[in-house]
């Protein structure tokens, strides 16, 4: 489900800006950009948003600038330094070599040079950067929730269309179990002529496949899973997966009904149920 959502604070020393976007995914995707110094913050970060946004491909983007900020970036091992000099300065001198770079190597060599940069992260800044992180998501959330009150009333809209065409199905279907019948009569008759038939066995089947193209366990099925459907839309929990399961009942009802029922009037009604349908599970991806 697509999200926006921004915090910022800026208490004079230090500006920090958070920024949060969510597009549509069946799974969390998290992108994370975080100053250094929070490095070590990273999988509590990612926790805290895992938490809130349960779905979606979601970029979060801290920035985090100190003003003025002259400190020191980097520190020295004084003594590492030291014991690195004196022991290359001995190695010179045994083999007579000179000694101009003797400083530069010993400067360069491990451990010597330590940054200070993301070393540790001070706890009340920290604080700040996660106070921003939770209103950021909490925007996030309302802009889903604008856009999920959209999308329910998109879905209850197509449940109701599937409903109609389900009324104009039943509606319909004495009419199709007729002419059925009719149809059949009327081939036995063409068939047999003046020969004669049993009517009794003609009866038997008759009604024998008719209830082979019987569709009333479907109408009552396909009723059911609309109002789970509708129940499940209007709960206050996420339940995105759970309406994708009784979509997928939902279309096993349409298609049996479509299949059974081998009537041309029938069939256009059972089109415009799958369209719907479609149109429903497409959208069920942007459900939490």
């Amino acid at each position: 489900m697509t999200g926006f959502g921004q915090a910022s604070n800026d208490d004079g020393r230090a500006q920090l800006s958070v920024e949060i976007k969510s597009l549509n995914s069946k799974f969390l995707d998290l992108s994370l950009r975080l100053p250094k110094i929070f490095a070590e913050k990273e999988i509590e970060v990612r926790n805290v948003i895992s938490e809130k946004l349960e779905r979606g491909k979601v970029t979060v983007a801290i920035d985090y600038q100190l003003y003025g900020d002259q400190s020191i970036k980097q520190k020295y091992n004084a003594a590492l330094f030291s014991g690195y000099y004196q022991e290359l300065k001995k190695l010179a001198d045994a083999v007579g070599a000179s000694g101009e770079n003797l400083f530069e190597l010993a400067l360069n060599s491990p451990d010597v040079i330590q940054t200070s940069v993301g070393t540790e992260t001070p706890e009340d800044e920290w604080l700040k950067v996660k106070n921003s992180l939770t209103d950021a998501i909490q925007k996030c959330n309302t802009f889903r929730q604008a856009e999920g009150k959209v999308l329910e009333k998109m879905l209850a809209d197509c449940c109701a269309v599937i409903r109609q065409e389900l009324k104009q199905v039943e509606e319909q279907d004495p009419k199709r179990v007729q002419r059925i019948r009719e149809k059949l009569k009327g081939n036995i008759v063409a068939f047999f002529g003046d020969e004669g038939y049993d009517t009794n066995r003609l009866e038997q089947e008759i009604i024998f496949y008719i209830e082979k193209l019987d569709i009333n366990e479907e109408k009552v099925r396909l009723r059911a899973h609309l109002d789970y459907f509708s129940q499940i839309l209007s709960d206050a929990q996420s339940n995105g997966k759970k309406l994708g399961f009784i979509a997928q009942e939902i279309g096993r009802e349409i298609n049996t009904i479509g299949s059974k029922a081998n009537d041309a009037s029938i069939q256009k009604h059972v089109v415009v149920m799958k369209e719907e349908l479609e149109k429903i599970k497409e959208q069920l991806n942007n459900v939490l």
